[in-house]
C-alpha cells in the first residue's frame, strides 16, 4: 500500500512537471519583449512611474512591477497582469508608494524589478534584453564564488537576477553595467536605481532603444518615447549604443559615451514599436506609410479595396491605398472593449479561438469583394491562415495577402520576439525543408531570401498555396529599409538575411 501511495505520488509530480514543461513552452511561443519607464524627480514621481509604465502595456502579458525609493528607502511591487490590466492590479500600490526615484516595467516572463543589496549597497533593477549565454555565465560566477540563484517555476533563471550578479562582479556599478553588458551573448538594456539617482544604459548594439524625457523637476527614462509625451516632459535625447547615463531630478549626465556602430531591431517599426513612438527620429506611423508606398508601387494586381490587419497593419494599408488609389476600407474589425491582448489565456487552443473570437466582419464590406490585406508579418502562418477563411467564409471573392516585411528565415537571437520555440515553426522553414528534401545549409538559405531567384519564388508559391491567398507578394528587404530612411548599416536585419 506504501510502494502504491509512493508510485502515485511519484507519478503526480512527474505529471506536474510535464504540464510545467509544456506550460512553459507554450509561454515562449508567444513571449514579448517587454519594456520600462524610470524617473527621478525633486517631488513625488509615483503618478508619472504609473501611467508610464502603464503605456509600455503593449509590450508584455504577463507581469508588472514598480520600485521607488524615498526618505523611507525602497519599496517595490510585482503582480501577475495576464487576467487584469497593469492599471487595476496597481492602482492600490499607487495610493501608498511614495519617492523621488521610480523604475518598472511590463515583463512577459521574469518578475522584476528586483532588489539587490550587495557591496555597491542596495539598488532596484529592471531589464529588456535576451541572454543567449546563460549557462556559460552562470558556471563562471560560480566558479568565482557566486553561491546560488534562484529558480523559477521550469528551472530557468531570472535573467535580471543574473545581470545583478554581473554587475556585482566589479568594484563599481558603472564598471559593473558596462561588464554585464560586454559578456551577455544576446542584448541588454536596463534601468538601475539606487540613492544617488536612476541609471540607464542602452545595449552595446543599440538593439533596443533608450529615450530621455525632461521637464521642470524631473527625468525621465523610456523605451517607448510616446509613454512621456502626455506627462508633460519633452524629449530630451535618446541613449546610443552601449551608453550610460544617470538621472536626478536635476540633470541627466552621460557617465559612458555611446559606441559608433548599432544595430536597431528594423522589427520595432515595423510590428513591435507602438504608432505614436520614433526610433531614431523616424516615427513608427510614418515608417509603416512608407513600407505600404513601396509595396503599391510594385503590385500589379487590382483590388477593390486595401485592408489592414488590426492593429500593425492598418498603417501600412494605408500607405499602400494612398499610394495606388485603391479605396482603404475596414472589412473587419477588432473588438476591443474587454479583449485586448493582455486577456488572453495561457494554453495556445484557448488563445487561437480568442484571437478569432476577436475579428468582427463587416460583411458588406466584404462579400463579392477581392480584397488586398497587409499584415505587418507572416511567422507561422496559422493566424493569417484563419483570417483569409474567415474573409471567404463572409463572402470574399478573393484575398490578396501582403506582409510588410520579407519573410522570416531565422528566428532572432538577439531579442525576445520570436513568438516560435524553434527555426523550424516558421513556415518559410517547413517549405523549404520540404521542397529540399531536408537538406538546408546557409546557402540554400541565402538563395530563398533573394526576392530575384527562382527559389524564392518556388517558395512564395508554396506558402500561398498551403495559406490559401489568391496571391501573395512579401515586401521587399530593400524596400523595407528603405522606408526607415536611416543608415542601412545601422538597421539589424538578422531575422530576414541571417547577417549579424
Amino acid at each position: 500500500e506504501m510502494t502504491s501511495s509512493l508510485v502515485g505520488s511519484e507519478m503526480c509530480i512527474r505529471d506536474r512537471h510535464t504540464k510545467q514543461r509544456n506550460y512553459n513552452i507554450l509561454r515562449k511561443e508567444d513571449k514579448i519583449m517587454g519594456g520600462f519607464f524610470g524617473v527621478a524627480s525633486q517631488t513625488d514621481c509615483v503618478f508619472d512611474l504609473f501611467f508610464g509604465i502603464d503605456y509600455h502595456s503593449h509590450l508584455g502579458t504577463r507581469r508588472g512591477g514598480m520600485a521607488v525609493y524615498g526618505e523611507d528607502g525602497f519599496n517595490r511591487s510585482i503582480h501577475n497582469i495576464e487576467n487584469s490590466p497593469f492599471r487595476t492590479k496597481f492602482d492600490k500600490d499607487v495610493q501608498e508608494m511614495k519617492g523621488f526615484y521610480g523604475i518598472g516595467c511590463i515583463s512577459d516572463y521574469e518578475p522584476q524589478p528586483l532588489i539587490i543589496r550587495s557591496h555597491h549597497g542596495t539598488y532596484a533593477l529592471t531589464t529588456v534584453g535576451k541572454i543567449n549565454n546563460t549557462k556559460e555565465l552562470v558556471k563562471k560566477l560560480f566558479d568565482n564564488g557566486h553561491a546560488h540563484f534562484q529558480e523559477m517555476s521550469g528551472g530557468e533563471i531570472n535573467a535580471t537576477e543574473l545581470v545583478a550578479a554581473l554587475i556585482n562582479q566589479k568594484e563599481n556599478l558603472i564598471e559593473g553595467i558596462a561588464y554585464a553588458q560586454d559578456v551577455i551573448e544576446g542584448s541588454m538594456s536596463m534601468l538601475l536605481m539606487n540613492h544617488a539617482g536612476v541609471y540607464a544604459a542602452r545595449d552595446r548594439h543599440g538593439r533596443t532603444p533608450v529615450a530621455i524625457g525632461r521637464k521642470e523637476g524631473a527625468f525621465c527614462a523610456s523605451f517607448e518615447n510616446f509613454a512621456y509625451k502626455n506627462l508633460g516632459y519633452s524629449d530630451y535625447k535618446e541613449l546610443g549604443a552601449g551608453e550610460i547615463v544617470v538621472m536626478s531630478g536635476k540633470n541627466c549626465v552621460t557617465l559612458v559615451n555611446p559606441l559608433e556602430d548599432m544595430k536597431i531591431c528594423t522589427f520595432l517599426w515595423v510590428y513591435y514599436g507602438y504608432p505614436a513612438s520614433s526610433y531614431e527620429g523616424v516615427s513608427v506611423e510614418q515608417m509603416r506609410c512608407n513600407c505600404g508606398k513601396k509595396m503599391a508601387q510594385r503590385d500589379n494586381v487590382q483590388p477593390d479595396i486595401v485592408a489592414g490587419v488590426p492593429d500593425s497593419g492598418i498603417a501600412h494599408a494605408v500607405g499602400y491605398a494612398n499610394e495606388s488609389g485603391v479605396p482603404f476600407s475596414r472589412p473587419f474589425i477588432k473588438y476591443t472593449p474587454t479583449w485586448s491582448r493582455s486577456f488572453m489565456p495561457t494554453m495556445q487552443s484557448k488563445r487561437d479561438v480568442i484571437a478569432k473570437m476577436k475579428l468582427l466582419a463587416v460583411e458588406e464590406l466584404i462579400k463579392d469583394k477581392s480584397l488586398l490585406l497587409i499584415d505587418d508579418s507572416i511567422v507561422r502562418g496559422t493566424q493569417l491562415r484563419e483570417t483569409a477563411e474567415f474573409l471567404y467564409k463572409s463572402g470574399a471573392k478573393e484575398v490578396h495577402v501582403r506582409p510588410a516585411c520579407p519573410p522570416s528565415m531565422y528566428s532572432c537571437k538577439y531579442l525576445n520576439f520570436s513568438r516560435s520555440t524553434s527555426e523550424r515553426d516558421l513556415i518559410t522553414r517547413r517549405v523549404i525543408e520540404r521542397l529540399e528534401n531536408g537538406n538546408i545549409t546557409d546557402e540554400i538559405l541565402q538563395e530563398y531570401s533573394n526576392p530575384e531567384s527562382e527559389k524564392y519564388e518556388q517558395m512564395i508559391e508554396e506558402i500561398r498555396k498551403e495559406l490559401n491567398f489568391t496571391t501573395l507578394r512579401y515586401n521587399r528587404l530593400d524596400d523595407m529599409l528603405d522606408a526607415v530612411g536611416i543608415d542601412k548599416c545601422k538597421l539589424c536585419t538578422y531575422c530576414w538575411d541571417g547577417k549579424e
